[in-house]
């Protein structure tokens, strides 16, 4: 294993499956707790078996592409979303828009599930496992995303898989221990950082695709990581001044 190339595929992917993760989690654990476990699991089960057929079925396609056309559509994508994750944590950063709660999602979720068991008993297990699936099914394909275009670009989807493979474990064994969304996790500054990561892997992608070679190659990531992360501080300092200018 290359430190200097696959820490940062790793991270990235660590952390943005990290994110991923506990809102789905906040929204299985919603439905176990107002109905049980089964829909739970099985909405659970359904959904990840959904991303297997995806990934298989998406896979081997990805080998038939040519590196710099992979590396250009990829890198594109990373940074129009790296860019979007950025700039909604810059934002919440400043207090523009309300910070991402998973305590108010696990109440919102249970309130509906409760609704819906009001006006149809019969059919709220499948109700409950249909919204587990949802959750899990929709996370799940942006952590796929995630691992593919982090890792797809150089061989390094290995890499990028055990970083989501390890957010996958750390949240949920913190999730069965203590039972309750996990809204302790600095969600904002996780998708801040992220924002980060992928523009940094969005501008080096794109290069590559293009045939541009960045000086000092992959360490040039870190340069472009560091570009990034002073702008999302800049822009929410800025988002931030006029607020403040206003409650004078």
């Amino acid at each position: 294993m290359s430190w200097s190339t696959d820490m940062p595929a790793i991270s990235a992917a660590f952390f943005a499956s990290t994110v991923e993760v506990v809102e789905a989690f906040t929204i299985v654990l919603a439905v176990a707790t107002l109905r049980s476990w089964r829909p739970a699991v099985l909405g659970t089960g359904a959904a990840l078996i959904t991303l297997a057929a995806i990934v298989l079925a998406v896979g081997p396609l990805l080998g038939r592409i040519p590196i710099e056309y992979l590396q250009l559509a990829i890198g594109i994508l990373l940074l129009l979303f790296g860019l979007g994750w950025l700039r909604k944590a810059a934002l919440r950063a400043a207090g523009v828009i309300p910070l991402h709660d998973e305590d108010a999602i696990f109440a919102r979720e249970s309130a509906e599930l409760s609704e819906e068991a009001k006006r149809r008993k019969d059919s709220l297990d499948w109700i409950a496992g249909i919204t587990a699936y949802k959750a899990v099914l929709l996370e799940g394909l942006e952590v796929a995303f995630i691992v593919i275009a982090v890792g797809a670009g150089r061989g390094m989807i290995v890499p990028a898989s055990i970083g989501a493979l390890a957010a996958c474990v750390l949240v949920l064994a913190i999730g069965a221990l203590v039972h309750k969304p996990l809204s302790k996790v600095p969600e904002n500054t996780l998708k801040f950082g992220v924002g980060v990561m992928l523009s940094a892997f969005g501008v080096f992608w794109t290069g590559e695709g293009l045939g541009i070679h960045w000086p000092g190659e992959d360490m040039a990531l870190f340069v472009f990581a560091a570009a990034f992360l002073i702008a999302g501080l800049l822009a929410a300092g800025l988002a931030r001044q006029p607020r403040k200018e206003i409650a004078r």
